[in-house]
């Protein structure tokens, strides 16, 4: 059976090739009686628009490369959503590469560039200066999701993380509580550092060192194992802070099933994220929530703004409610979730 082509859904509808073409093309202007006309007689033949040829000819892919580390993350397949159904409704279209920190960003992007994508969205990633130029070369405009790197050029767009580990600090002074401590993710992250510094500065002004540390680099095994190092002790902390939601999840178990402690009465614990898990009753974890929604909107906005390949690169931080649950000791007066 020969394939269906655009001249056999102009002829059936009565109307020009390139009449077609319009009203398969995003944005393009075409009536209404046209277009209801092209799309009866394409549904009846079963004809799908050429997307990838078409782009040969416009220069324009309308693909949109989406590069994430990894998705074990509760908070990225919830971000992916978001911005594949925002990319949709702007007639684009996303194409996921995953790429681990230890890869090499550089065969990566070469291999996003291959596919002529109009715009990039890095999620916890990196990619080399010689890259920027190449995009910077090409037109395409880059975004840096959840992650922002120093002395760069691209925009990004981060919930505010340093103001989110102040909070979760001062959620534990407010409690009273003596034996802080900390289990980082990946540590090479800004989302991490930040989180982290907010964190322990906040606790310094009140006068409080923080009692203990591990790194759990935003590793369900790895934050299983430097748990248990960091309980194993006869003086154990009395609040811990975990870098992201993930982690806390991976030692609630332990805490509870293994250690036999009562979270919060023995323990506060508070993530970050506010992953949809968080919420659940066997969990009621406490966090500091990603606006999500309200980040996808800003990096798409980024991402097709004039200024989207300016060599002023915008930094857009937006500040994340710390979200009281039932797995941190929460003391009388404390502000709500609202009010942070």
């Amino acid at each position: 059976m020969s394939k269906v082509t655009s001249q056999d859904v102009a002829k059936l509808a009565g109307v020009s090739q390139s009449a077609v073409s319009r009203v398969f093309t995003p944005g393009a202007s075409v009536s209404k009686k046209m277009a209801d006309k092209v799309n009866q007689a394409a549904n009846e033949l079963g004809y799908r628009p050429n997307v990838l040829a078409r782009s040969l000819i416009t220069g324009n892919s309308r693909i949109i490369g989406v590069v994430v580390s990894y998705l074990n993350n509760q908070f990225y397949p919830e971000i992916l959503e978001i911005l594949s159904a925002e990319l949709r409704k702007r007639g684009y279209h996303p194409l996921m590469f995953m790429a681990s920190e230890s890869d090499d960003m550089d065969e990566v992007m070469a291999e996003i560039l291959d596919y002529q994508v109009d715009g990039v969205v890095l999620a916890s990633a990196s990619m080399s200066s010689a890259l920027a130029d190449r995009c910077k070369a090409a037109g395409i405009s880059v975004v840096l999701f959840n992650r922002y790197l120093e002395k760069d050029r691209f925009h990004a767009v981060t919930t505010n993380n340093y103001q989110g580990g102040c909070k979760v600090a001062e959620l534990f002074i407010a409690a009273g509580h003596q034996r802080i401590s900390y289990i980082a993710g990946w540590e090479d992250a800004s989302t991490q550092r930040d989180r982290e510094k907010g964190f322990v500065d906040t606790l310094q002004k009140a006068g409080i060192e923080l009692f203990s540390r591990g790194v759990g680099n935003y590793n369900y095994e790895e934050t299983l194992k430097v748990t248990r190092t960091m309980f194993d002790k006869e003086l154990r902390p009395d609040a811990v802070f975990f870098a992201n939601d993930h982690m806390a999840f991976a030692a609630i178990g332990v805490l509870e099933k293994e250690l036999g402690l009562r979270i919060p009465e023995d323990i506060s614990v508070v993530g970050f994220d506010d992953v949809p898990l968080a919420g659940w009753p066997i969990f009621n974890l406490t966090t500091v929530r990603q606006p999500a929604k309200h980040m996808v909107a800003e990096t798409i906005r980024l991402l097709f703004s004039e200024s989207s390949t300016s060599d002023q690169p915008i930094h857009i931080e937006i500040d994340g409610p710390l979200i009281i649950r039932k797995s941190a000791i929460v003391p009388k007066g404390f502000l709500t979730n609202e009010r942070l």
